[in-house]
């Protein structure tokens, strides 16, 4: 393989550089009109201002949720730290949300090898249950795995999983051994968006939750229903700092530039 790019190189006259790649980047970026750059720029801001927006108040000093903050404080961290029932509210948010992931990505690769290859309510008693919010979160957040996972069959060359089968291995260990590494991008993006959505579920929550079963975003609407204290705020960032985190854990466990575009710096 190496010894016919060589000879294409050759024979081209051309030899690829580092420095020639770098100023055919720069070459496209200099021809990106400016006002789609600014629109980028702008758009970026105005995702990222209601997470500063969220830290900030998190961090106020005052005695009450007010933006711009009265000074910087760790106050309201320690007060959620401190709180008995939002600890308990967190880690119920993250248990619910990491069954949610195991399920979803397994029912939506499975949904999505289904729809991409073949062409064609009773009362169980879940109600105000944590199985039932379990799987209310599940319907909610397996479309996002169909979706990232056929993005990742669309392209997929079924030949490769003929030539293993006509090789001797079965249609799992075919599926293991070939199907699996090539779409793992998607599916772990599928998992970290369902892992993400079920995380900060309030709808489905709101109707589900119980007072012995109360995830955060209840929680953290609870508390501002009835004290309009920046604990609530400081909550928040530690759910902001979560979803970062798994991002980041995402990105160190695949390439997510290769599947999405995505540059991380």
């Amino acid at each position: 393989m190496s010894a016919v790019a060589g000879a294409d190189q050759v024979g081209s006259g051309v030899t690829a550089t580092p420095s020639t790649t770098a100023r055919e980047e720069a070459l496209v970026e200099a021809a990106i009109p400016l006002v789609f750059r600014l629109g980028a720029v702008l758009a970026f801001v105005v995702m990222l201002l209601p997470v500063v927006i969220v830290v900030l108040a998190g961090l106020n000093a005052g005695e009450y949720l007010t933006f711009p903050p009265q000074g910087l404080s760790l106050r309201w961290v320690i007060a959620f730290l401190a709180s008995q029932s939002l600890r308990t509210s967190y880690l119920l948010s993250l248990t619910i949300a990491f069954v949610v992931m195991l399920l979803s990505t397994t029912l939506g690769t499975m949904a999505a090898l289904f729809l991409t290859r073949v062409k064609v309510v009773t009362n169980l008693g879940l109600a105000r249950t944590l199985p039932g919010m379990v799987i209310g979160h599940v319907l909610v957040t397996v479309p996002y795995v169909i979706g990232t996972v056929s993005a990742a069959l669309y392209n997929f060359d079924l030949a490769l999983e003929d030539a293993a089968r006509s090789l001797g291995a079965g249609p799992l260990r075919a599926f293991r051994a070939i199907t699996l590494p090539i779409i793992s991008p998607g599916i772990l993006a599928g998992s970290i968006f369902a892992f993400i959505v079920s995380f900060g579920q309030f709808d489905i929550s709101l109707f589900l939750s119980t007072p012995n079963i109360t995830p955060l975003p209840i929680a953290i609407y609870n508390s501002l229903r009835y004290k309009f204290e920046p604990t609530a705020a400081a909550a928040g960032v530690f759910a902001i700092a979560l979803v970062v985190l798994s991002m980041l854990l995402t990105n160190r466990l695949t390439n997510l530039a290769k599947f999405a575009g995505i540059k991380f710096s």
